[in-house]
């Protein structure tokens, strides 16, 4: 039976919200409203407006589980299932990263070329290496009805999640995917190549919050000793992927924005313009090869 406090969707919230403080969750309240909301079934809307509505003993039950997953340590995100991204709704797996907002900086950054492309083409294609739920992609294609999308993985339990994200926010028609470790097995060229690979320093990953450690997927953030090596790969092939004219993005830590730039100009391209996150940190910087300017 469900406690008095509880009996309520406003009971619930309060008492959830409280669980969470008292367990030092800094986001506590809004993280006891997607808690209740998720298990309760209702929107924001009905939250808020009708706090009296009675609960079932097995929503409080299911919610009283999910305030303890949350005080031991699990993302809220996580325990829900999804997350928002640039306006859409995206469900989350235990083999894909869970996107942040600060991703949201290259989707920003990507999307005025694409959009230029599309208008000169008719159409963009874009590779997303590392799509894991497919955020990036589905993101701009979700604002450009002319572009298709190819997102790029080695875990198929990350594409399978990005093929159901795609479904689910009505890009299934225009996104495919494909298996493979980073350009093995493209076998054509895009309009751009777009991607947020892994870039934490080995070394920083202990020092890296819970959440992350213990239910992010490792390999989509270890980056090596210098947390670079993924740049590596990219810079050093994609130019054979990369149609005329086309453009190149990447998301990178906040101290690697040099780094990057430098690897990528050793193999022919140039930054066109750099991005900093919500933070004000340096985030994304998009490229074009020099071959395809100088041809200007």
């Amino acid at each position: 039976m469900a406690e008095p406090a509880a009996a309520t969707l406003g009971g619930l919230m309060s008492r959830t919200r409280r669980a969470l403080a008292a367990a030092g969750i800094e986001e506590a309240p809004l993280d006891a409203r997607l808690i209740v909301m998720h298990a309760a079934g209702v929107g924001l809307t009905e939250l808020v407006a009708d706090p009296q509505r009675p609960v079932e003993a097995a929503v409080a039950a299911a919610t009283r589980a999910a305030a303890a997953r949350r005080a031991a340590g699990e993302p809220v995100h996580r325990i829900v299932g999804r997350r928002a991204f640039y306006g859409l709704e995206l469900a989350l797996s235990p083999d894909t990263l869970e996107p942040r907002p600060d991703t949201e900086t290259l989707v920003d950054l990507v999307l005025p070329a694409a959009e230029a492309i599309a208008a000169r083409t008719g159409v963009c294609d874009i590779l997303d290496l590392g799509t894991g739920s497919g955020a990036i992609a589905l993101a701009l294609l979700s604002r450009l009805p002319q572009a298709r999308a190819v997102g790029l993985d080695i875990c198929e339990g990350a594409l399978a999640t990005a093929r159901a994200n795609a479904d689910m926010n009505g890009c299934g028609d225009r996104f495919e995917t494909c298996r493979s470790d980073w350009f093995a097995a493209v076998n054509r060229p895009f309009h751009i190549i777009v991607s947020n690979p892994p870039y934490v320093r080995s070394i920083e990953w202990a020092g890296l919050s819970r959440e992350v450690r213990e239910h992010d997927p490792k390999r989509a953030l270890d980056g090596g000793v210098d947390g670079l090596d993924a740049y590596r790969r990219i810079a050093a092939e994609a130019d054979r992927f990369l149609i005329a004219g086309g453009r190149l993005a990447v998301e990178f830590g906040h101290d690697q924005q040099d780094a990057v730039a430098a690897l990528f100009q050793a193999h022919g391209f140039e930054a066109l313009e750099a991005r900093r996150d919500l933070g004000g940190r340096p985030r994304a910087a998009l490229f074009a090869r020099r071959k395809d300017l100088e041809s200007m």
